[in-house]
């Protein structure tokens, strides 16, 4: 069972006390996250937020095992951690690797990909606050085009494209990979039970986590702005299974205006840069429901 419950009541492995910001998205998430997994499970974490809200030595947020790692190895690290607990029985044991954007997207994409080549045993998320926060709000490859951040700034905002890291993973034909929202709780456990039901290679969980501090909106609406953008389709939820087979989970109908609006990254865009991105979301919408209609999961 890999959800505990006690007297009526799910198990937390996430303490009071963390120094994560007022509002993190990333804190939710991993609260989820361990919720769906349970008290057997060992996370791996680079260089990244969670590096921090994790605690110094010997105190610790989580109520799990934590191997700290170096920025660009988290998949590596969980390669071998994996391959140590096979050797001594530990089977039942999940890996969970857990590393941000830049961990992920960037600096950590080629320990990713080999550990995807390889079949690796284990979780690999990326909870995507599309940007490197820890070190002062700098531009990721998961930054969207039009934000601003502290090295695109004043009229020097992002100019290319967000990586479809999704895509990227499905190009490796992992056995599963998924999209997810701290708006979406149930959706988002469901994933992760799902994810460390399968035991034939790595799954990648790319998990949205909205980010107050950086993005530049009131911590109260963290789960608010989550959910604008799975309702505007600029984060759709789906799956995917073995790189081919596709199911759309959730989205909406609301224009992404909605969702950009309320965040300081966006407000210099004017109705053309507004008009824009719409057309790329849109774009990329119909790619997806053609991909989920074209090869369905369950045929």
């Amino acid at each position: 069972m890999r959800m505990t419950e006690r007297a009526g009541e799910i198990r937390e492995y996430l303490s009071p006390g963390h120094v994560g910001c007022p509002g993190c998205g990333a804190t939710i998430a991993m609260k989820l996250a361990l919720r769906a997994l349970g008290e057997r499970t060992v996370v791996v974490t680079p260089a990244s937020c969670w590096a921090i809200m994790v605690g110094a030595y010997p105190q610790s947020s989580l109520k799990v095992p934590v191997l700290q790692t170096g920025f660009a190895t988290t998949g590596a690290a969980a390669s071998g951690l994996r391959a140590a607990l096979d050797l001594r029985g530990e089977r039942e044991t999940t890996v969970m690797g857990w590393a941000g954007d830049g961990g992920t997207f960037d600096i950590g994409f080629q320990a990713l990909s080999a550990a995807a080549e390889r079949g690796e045993d284990f979780i690999y998320v990326c909870y995507d606050n599309e940007a490197y926060m820890n070190t002062g709000v700098q531009r990721s490859s998961s930054t969207p085009w039009g934000a601003r951040t502290m090295t695109t700034p004043g009229d020097k905002w992002k100019r290319q494209q967000k990586k479809n890291i999704m895509e990227v993973m499905a190009a490796h034909r992992v056995p599963y990979a998924a999209t997810a929202s701290i708006a979406y709780p149930e959706d988002l456990e469901r994933k992760f039970r799902k994810a460390a039901s399968i035991r034939s290679g790595l799954r990648f969980i790319h998990l949205f986590s909205s980010c107050p501090t950086g993005w530049g909106f009131a911590p109260d609406k963290s789960v608010k702005v989550a959910r604008l953008a799975v309702r505007s389709r600029f984060f759709p939820l789906y799956e995917v299974e073995d790189g081919t087979r596709y199911a759309i989970n959730e989205s909406g109908e609301l224009p992404v205006a909605d969702y950009i609006g309320g965040q300081n990254r966006f407000k210099h865009l004017g109705s053309e840069e507004i008009a824009l991105i719409q057309a790329r979301v849109d774009e990329e919408w119909e790619r997806l429901k053609a991909k989920a209609a074209a090869s369905p999961i369950g045929q």
